[in-house]
């Protein structure tokens, strides 16, 4: 009995609450994500929210690195029979995800064992289509999803001379701007980008309705074919060389790297996700804006939606052994948590307090009844652009489900370095691209053809 007492004093004097006699310990849930500070801290508030709400589960959080290590960690955690439950995987992964069998539980399965219900259809369509199946059924989890959009510095447009309020809707206008942010306004970077593909050639490519691939995309089967290496590609490419050359743009580096320009205010125009926004709210000492990506006029059907980018969150099975390793309860612990994150309330405090746009139709209601886009205007510029042209997607504009596109990424990354170093042109870059692209397509299509 005294040494019982002693357990239970010392535990309490390090701060861990001692169960109850007779209570188990909560089911624990391994969650790898791959976001950094500060949204990472925002990401693991949710599920520190998550276990306050009940003791049966437990979620425990680990940032395992940036979206590609995480995505490799995770694929060698299976392989060694120690994959957590959930991992959060970005977009580019979900073909490779959905091709990866028995390493993942669809969520659509998932929900159907637990008889736990989520209201999908009122996620936006463009959220809900990139992650489901061609039926409809959900294959894993939307959460952080965001868009490509324009972040400016209105103090470096008045000293340019040109209107703070209202950035140019046209890369025509663009072209005008840059010169006089260099010159009158002395900036050091007049323009930058982030995520360098996904900014300048997939949503790019999305915004014009013209194919980064065909099959629609790669939704309509592994088939598919790259087309990056056309006419309007070639052009913009192009002028961000030329741009490079001349001090009007500077590559800052792959994936998110060159994102603390901005908020520095080393750049005045920075190409990144609408979830940066916690970032420059935190950071940045000057008056900034936000817009719509710019299209270039004179071109059929633009502008039109941009695609998501951001990340889901995907269920897996602990290993190739044993039946995948785990048990009813891990299975429902994951499910609870989904249901709680897909909670218009939750949802929208999410979105409003990262820029992240807000999964479903009643988050954005909530949103906007609070007075969020009255209170921090460009707020809702994000959503507006994932639906304009009229919300209504097209082959073209519902996103990209390539396998292998993660290198393929880094494929295209590297031929357009080799531009910008002046190595190659812009169309001999796009062209590599293609090419060597076209062959981890052809690999992926070999490898899964069962």
């Amino acid at each position: 009995m005294l040494r019982r007492r002693m357990l239970m004093t010392g535990a309490m004097s390090l701060g861990v609450a001692a169960p109850a006699l007779g209570q188990t310990q909560p089911v624990e849930i391994q969650f790898w994500h791959g976001l950094a500070q500060p949204l990472g801290g925002l990401l693991e508030k949710r599920c520190t929210d998550f276990n306050a709400t009940q003791t049966k589960y437990k979620i425990v959080p680990t940032f395992r690195g940036s979206y590609p290590e995480t995505m490799v960690a995770a694929i060698a955690a299976f392989r060694a029979n120690s994959a957590p439950h959930i991992v959060q995987m970005f977009e580019v992964g979900t073909g490779t995800m959905m091709a990866a069998g028995r390493a993942v539980k669809p969520v659509h399965e998932l929900m159907a064992e637990t008889g736990t219900t989520i209201d999908f259809d009122d996620y936006l369509p463009g959220v809900r289509g990139y992650y489901s199946l061609s039926d409809g059924r959900m294959m894993s989890m939307p959460f952080n999803s965001s868009t490509t959009i324009v972040w400016y510095n209105k103090d470096a447009f008045r000293a340019a001379g040109a209107d703070p309020d209202k950035f140019p809707e046209t890369w025509q206008g663009v072209t005008e701007l840059l010169p006089k942010l260099k010159g009158a306004a002395g900036t050091e970077v007049p323009m930058s980008t982030a995520w360098l593909t996904w900014a300048q050639i997939e949503n790019f490519s999305a915004i014009h309705d013209i194919p980064l691939a065909t099959l629609a995309n790669g939704f309509g089967g592994l088939g598919t074919e790259l087309q990056i290496n056309n006419p309007l590609v070639q052009r913009h490419m192009a002028n961000l060389v030329q741009w490079q050359k001349d001090g009007l743009f500077r590559y800052g580096g792959r994936n998110n790297a060159g994102e603390p320009a901005f908020p520095s205010g080393q750049a005045a125009i920075m190409f990144t996700s609408s979830g940066f926004r916690a970032r420059v709210q935190r950071e940045a000492r000057f008056n900034w804006g936000v817009a719509m990506l710019p299209y270039y006029q004179g071109t059929p059907r633009a502008p039109i939606n941009s695609i998501i980018g951001g990340a889901s969150f995907w269920v897996m099975n602990k290993g190739p052994a044993a039946g995948g390793g785990r048990t009813a309860d891990e299975f429902k612990g994951v499910a609870e948590f989904f249901k709680y994150i897909s909670q218009p309330e939750v949802d929208a405090q999410w979105h409003m307090d990262t820029g992240y746009v807000p999964v479903r139709r009643a988050s954005y209601a909530i949103a906007r009844d609070k007075g969020f886009y009255r209170d921090n205007p460009g707020a809702d510029i994000p959503i507006e652009q994932l639906l304009r042209g009229g919300g209504v997607l097209t082959d073209n504009s519902r996103g990209i489900r390539l396998g292998g596109f993660v290198e393929i990424r880094t494929i295209m990354e590297e031929e357009l370095e080799r531009a910008f170093q002046g190595q190659q042109t812009a169309e001999q870059a796009l062209a590599a691209a293609t090419t060597r692209g076209n062959q981890v397509l052809r690999n992926f299509q070999r490898a899964n053809r069962g």
